[in-house]
């Protein structure tokens, strides 16, 4: 059995990646798990996502032989207890004081990185292949360093938006007297300086918090790395706002080509409903052409970047997932999770796993068995990993 992958190769050789969960399987965990989480006020859900993983990951076979998922449900709890504390925190503050809601949010910000490392270490070090695990073993400064773009540019909007004008009319919060409003003009300027700044940052911000994930990869003595340069991701922004640009002018006009049509209609005694009717049909498109082309044209593209653009010095990744395959598959599990009332929405999650991960390969440069067998020999330091698992935070990430 796998005798291709413990025989010595040639050359490199080339790993599917399958999908053989079934929505029916599928549907019966998620009702299991919704109807546990809700009895239990959501505290449940931990366990519900182990779940979910360890069916997810065991139906994902590369080269014919199952991931495995090890995560502990009660110690993912102590990660979710540490997140629903985060939004108690901020509902409560915002409740009473402004200042006291932005500290709550600022807190977690600021936390953010090592929050999202620990998820990762967990992830990533209960997660095995062929006997062995994965880990990550990215730096804490490395988290906060790749996730520089976007906090600094995450903190002046909030400066900016701190100095918002006051209202005309009105009593103001006693915490607004602690802060000099600016002017309305100036702030106008600064905040659309601050959007332009955070949009031309994601790109950069995209390109190091993906470089830093897939950068520290580990499995069997072999670290992975992102190929992929920073120009990449810019175009990669570009390419999607113009598609973004394109479907938004596009449903314009047919919204107002409809409109028009049914107003023109309404004169000629068809009647306001008729208008109606066309104006909610132009929105209809309009929104579907989002989910439908620009959702999955950002989707496939950013996998095909960073999955294809991933290797270490024996794997190498390769992606080739296409636009309309996906915009269809989006489509109709849109269509049918509206008609079902949610209720075909493990049967949507399976469909697209099933596509996003048969679109990826494998490609092994050598002997599978024997460096694998070289790593275990071999002594791993568990710290970062031990860490991860001592949080249990898993982000979904």
């Amino acid at each position: 059995m796998h005798e291709e992958e413990n025989a010595q190769a040639a050359g490199p050789r080339r790993l599917a990646v399958e999908f053989t969960g079934s929505g029916s399987e599928y549907f019966r965990i998620w009702l299991v798990n919704l109807l546990l989480t809700l009895v239990t006020l959501s505290l449940y859900q931990p366990f519900a996502k182990a779940r979910k993983l360890a069916y997810f990951h065991g139906n994902t076979l590369i080269g014919g032989r199952p991931l495995g998922f090890h995560g502990n449900p009660w110690k993912m709890l102590r990660g979710y207890l540490l997140m629903l504390l985060f939004g108690v925190a901020y509902g409560v503050s915002s409740r009473f004081s402004p200042v006291a809601a932005l500290v709550a949010v600022g807190s977690f910000v600021l936390l953010w990185p090592a929050l999202w490392r620990a998820s990762l270490q967990f992830r990533l070090g209960n997660t095995s292949w062929c006997g062995m695990r994965f880990g990550f073993d990215g730096s804490l400064g490395g988290a906060y360093r790749c996730m520089l773009p976007g906090l600094l540019t995450w903190a002046g909007f909030v400066a900016v938006a701190v100095l918002a004008p006051k209202p005309a009319a009105g009593p103001a919060p006693a915490e607004a007297d602690a802060f000099a409003p600016l002017s309305p003009a100036a702030f106008g300027v600064l905040m659309g300086l601050t959007t332009l700044a955070m949009l031309l940052a994601m790109p950069l911000a995209l390109a190091w918090v993906k470089r830093y994930q897939h950068g520290h990869y580990v499995y069997a003595g072999q670290r992975s790395r992102l190929e992929a340069g920073t120009g990449e991701f810019y175009l990669y922004a570009l390419k999607v706002f113009g598609v973004t640009l394109l479907v938004g002018v596009v449903g314009a006009a047919t919204v107002g080509g409809l409109a028009a049509l049914g107003f023109a209609g309404a004169a000629a005694g068809a009647g306001r409903h008729f208008a109606t009717g066309l104006l909610v049909i132009g929105m209809l498109a309009f929104y579907a052409g989002y989910f439908v082309i620009v959702l999955p044209y950002g989707q496939s593209r950013l996998q095909n970047l960073v999955w294809g653009r991933t290797r270490s010095q024996a794997l190498q990744c390769r992606s080739g997932l296409r636009l309309w395959p996906l915009g269809r598959l989006t489509l109709k599990n849109l269509v049918l999770t509206i008609l079902t009332l949610g209720l075909y929405w493990p049967f949507a999650a399976v469909a697209t796993a099933r596509m996003r991960l048969q679109a990826l390969e494998v490609e092994v440069d050598g002997d599978v068995a024997q460096w694998q067998a070289g790593a275990q020999a071999g002594t791993q330091d568990a710290t970062g990993d031990a860490a991860g698992d001592f949080f249990g935070i898993d982000l979904g990430l």
